[in-house]
């Protein structure tokens, strides 16, 4: 139940996919909360009728390691459509005391918790539904800053205009295939021959055939390459090279990963392998129309722009929601430490 306290008890709740459970982090960070982090695992048939079905009887509070045991939370953050029975079954558990946030569409209305989270792509609407055009992310206008004002040597190094590179990787609705990654290669080395110093980052889902020619392009440019895997010893460089780029070139088979550049203020320059998405083609739509996003041909193009940052926002409609909430209970607010950019 709600205590009286200076910071709520928070979960962060998803099936462990990792963007799901950023998402839900970033949150919490915003707000200036250390999380607990619970992880469902419901099996079959149960994951067949989620998120409208039950959850797995196997997780119940009662049996052992139950991923959602009591003492239930002040604030529950949800994502994944996995979670949604779970959030349910927290909230009536916790007798309507835990305050629910879903993020993104639950796809069982907007009644499904308190508050919720959805891109400005998706259908959902109603009056405890807030919608943004990019999606919560970690990475703030203070990190950004911070990576500024102190820069990373091995990036501040390069030469300008400098050009953060966010490689990703093949996902449900994308593909690189040997074209793709001759044409990416291709137009990196082409703004590398131009001057340009080329700041590279790799994900786990990037395909050797294209890591291994983004390591090869690297050697031959001087230029940085990072893929946590000891290539360019050092902490993660991914705010830094945020922080110190005068452009950035990202590919795009991510939501998250558009967004969090869109962070920095400096034009986007996308990248489409083979495939797509219908809301992935939205959401690149409603960007270009804010002069935020360009096509990736090999040329530096676009200007600078006011920053696109949802995730104070978003935090900041918790806050409001969870504020009434604790309210309607006849307890006081309690104070969050908000990132307010």
């Amino acid at each position: 139940m709600l205590r009286d306290i200076s910071s709520p008890l928070t979960w962060v709740l998803s099936d462990g996919k990792a963007g799901d459970e950023l998402q839900g982090l970033s949150v919490a960070e915003a707000l200036g909360i250390q999380p607990e982090i619970r992880r469902v695992r419901p099996r079959a048939p149960f994951t067949w009728m989620m998120p409208w079905g039950p959850i797995d009887p196997r997780e119940r509070p009662s049996r052992p390691g139950s991923p959602i045991a009591p003492p239930y939370p002040d604030l529950l953050l949800a994502s994944g459509r996995r979670a949604v029975p779970y959030l349910r079954f927290v909230k009536r558990a916790s007798g309507g005391r835990t305050y629910t946030v879903f993020l993104k569409d639950p796809r069982t209305g907007p009644n499904t918790a308190d508050l919720i989270w959805a891109p400005d792509y998706d259908r959902l609407r109603g009056p405890n539904v807030l919608t943004t055009l990019t999606p919560p992310h970690r990475v703030s206008a203070r990190k950004i800053e911070e990576a500024r004002a102190h820069p990373d040597p091995r990036l501040a190094a390069l030469p300008r205009p400098r050009v953060g590179v966010l490689v990703g990787g093949d996902s449900r609705h994308h593909r690189f295939t040997d074209q793709d990654i001759g044409r990416f290669v291709q137009h990196l080395s082409t703004l590398a021959r131009s001057g340009a110093g080329l700041m590279i980052t790799a994900s786990r889902r990037t395909p050797t055939p294209l890591r291994m020619a983004l390591i090869a392009l690297a050697a031959r440019h001087g230029a940085f390459f990072w893929d946590g895997t000891g290539e360019a010893p050092g902490e993660n460089p991914y705010v830094a090279l945020l922080g110190l780029a005068d452009f950035i070139v990202a590919t795009a088979d991510s939501f998250n990963m558009i967004g969090e550049a869109a962070a920095s203020g400096k034009p986007i320059l996308v990248f489409e392998p083979s495939g797509g998405h219908p809301k992935l083609g939205i959401y690149m739509e409603r960007l270009r129309a804010h002069g935020i996003v360009h096509p990736f041909e090999g040329h530096l193009v676009g200007q600078a722009y006011e920053p696109l940052n949802s995730t104070p926002r978003i935090a900041a409609a918790i806050v409001r929601g969870f504020s009434l909430h604790c309210r309607s209970l006849g307890l006081p607010d309690i104070a969050f430490s908000l990132e307010t950019s």
